[in-house]
């Protein structure tokens, strides 16, 4: 993992275009969804110093008009991701995966609580750890459609 384990450092953001190309324009990529957070995700072949997996937040301008509600949506689907990352991590050491790339994406206008955004981000790499292990995860897609609260 990285230095501390809540951490989400420079290296964990997926940053380079060629990826993000791959990610979204190849036939390899796969997604899941836990309203109103969409991920992207594909395995890499590629090994190195990176760590196990690199993470882009993506919030479209389409939903909010205003820079400032953008930003606290990647802040919290950010800190959603750090604290759940372990689950991830743990599956792909288990399984001897290589490398991943992801991305979460917003798919609302609304506005929602830390708590409920957590709750999908956990659900998502639950779900996907799951399938890494080959078996089944509890889905609690219903928690993260529950009404947003200002």
């Amino acid at each position: 993992m990285s230095d501390t384990p809540l951490s989400f450092g420079k290296k964990e953001h997926l940053v380079s275009k060629k990826m993000m190309e791959m990610l979204f324009s190849g036939g390899n990529a796969k997604s899941m969804v836990a309203y109103p957070v969409r991920m992207v995700y594909m395995m890499v072949d590629e090994t190195g110093a990176e760590p196990p997996v690199q993470v882009m937040m993506s919030v479209s301008k389409r939903y909010f008009k205003h820079a400032v509600k953008r930003n606290r949506v990647k802040r919290q689907l950010r800190e959603a991701y750090r604290h759940n990352k372990q689950v991830l991590w743990r599956a792909l050491q288990l399984a001897g995966q290589k490398r991943m790339v992801m991305a979460l994406m917003w798919m609302t206008s609304d506005l929602k609580t830390t708590a409920q955004v957590n709750t999908c981000v956990r659900d998502l790499l639950e779900r996907l750890a799951g399938k890494i292990n080959g078996r089944a995860a509890v889905h609690i897609a219903e928690k993260c459609a529950a009404p947003s609260q200002p």
